[in-house]
């Protein structure tokens, strides 16, 4: 038997061809999707064309050109693109497959010779349990398959990601896209258009973010480190002090040291015992650097903070305290509290 490293094939559907997994031990739901290694390069361009001796009718090359697409929008990550080119075949459709006796659809991956492909049941065939019917293809109200959710599932396999460890309720069935069993039209999530949030974690983590301002998916519960440095700790009230928050990602892999543009990271003044917030800083030149330049009207206690945004999976962090000691050089001095003067 293979393992997928070299040449792995998963089918859509019912059932699944038994393969040699190389994930780690199942989770509970809300997790990033276990993943199939090797994973191809970091912003690998996958071009596909179709098998001119498996050729499916226009309107299904319509609807997987539109799932790759859709794949390469969503995946939020460094994971390959796909694209149409004149390169070697990549999808084939018609009844001679590797899909098994219940797949829809299916895959091989080679990442370490560049090879891929993708494979599709025509329309109308049978099986035990009934007649396949593509959504896109039929224009049935009931029971039909969205070609286009099964393409991108398919593709995510191409990218490494395995089946999506579901709860035992089926409540998180719509966290991904890349399952175990495919739901036919309507039942829940059987028109996805998009990788789910489960998806595009396991791809960050695979791959990194697209962007050093990419959120990172909410299926993920990343730590983040923040560190704060201020130029010169000691300042005169009329002279203006640099503050410097340094924020990144502190997760594992391509996780690990990452830096986080884009976000809100906020500078707070100790208050007895107590922390208010005292200036947002503003992003720098430098990738995942904030920065704001006051005048201080006394010595005080500051440190950073960068709060969990309800909308990405990445934790609360906070700085060490940087004592400013600043000297008064005026008469009278000014107010030994309260806010200074950017």
């Amino acid at each position: 038997m293979k393992t997928r490293s070299m040449l792995g094939r998963l089918c859509a559907g019912a059932t699944t061809l038994l393969v040699l997994s190389l994930s780690a031990a199942p989770v509970l739901g809300a997790a990033p999707n276990p993943t199939i290694l090797p994973a191809w390069p970091q912003d690998t361009v996958l071009g596909y064309t179709w098998s001119s001796s498996a050729l499916p009718p226009t309107t299904m090359r319509s609807v997987v050109a539109l799932a790759a697409n859709d794949a390469t929008a969503s995946r939020a990550s460094r994971a390959p693109s796909f694209v149409a080119s004149s390169g070697p075949n990549a999808m084939s459709y018609g009844p001679s497959n590797p899909c098994g006796v219940n797949g829809l659809a299916c895959f091989s991956r080679d990442p370490a010779h560049g090879y891929w492909h993708l494979w599709f049941r025509e329309n109308g065939h049978r099986y035990d349990w009934g007649t396949l019917s593509w959504c896109e293809m039929t224009g049935s109200p009931n029971g039909c398959y969205e070609a286009e959710t099964i393409t991108i599932d398919e593709l995510g396999h191409v990218d490494g990601l395995d089946h999506h460890v579901d709860l035992p309720d089926g409540s998180d069935y719509l966290d991904a896209v890349v399952q175990a069993y495919s739901h036919a039209r309507p039942a829940l999530g059987w028109n996805a258009t998009s990788f789910g949030r489960c998806d595009v974690a396991a791809l960050q983590q695979l791959y990194g973010p697209l962007s050093w301002t990419t959120p990172y998916s909410t299926c993920l519960d990343l730590p983040t480190t923040l560190t704060l440095s201020a130029t010169p700790t000691a300042a005169t009230t009329s002279s203006p002090v640099t503050f410097t928050a340094t924020l990144r990602s502190a997760g594992s892999g391509r996780l690990s040291g990452n830096p986080m543009a884009g976000r809100i990271v906020v500078l707070q003044q100790q208050s007895g015992t107590s922390w208010l917030d005292f200036a947002t800083l503003s992003p720098s030149s430098t990738q995942g650097s904030y920065t704001a330049s006051l005048k201080l009207k006394g010595t005080q206690n500051f440190r950073a903070v960068f709060r969990k945004p309800a909308s990405e999976g990445a934790r609360t962090a906070t700085s060490s305290a940087v004592t400013v000691t600043v000297r008064c050089t005026s008469t009278p001095c000014p107010a030994q509290t309260g806010a200074g003067q950017p």
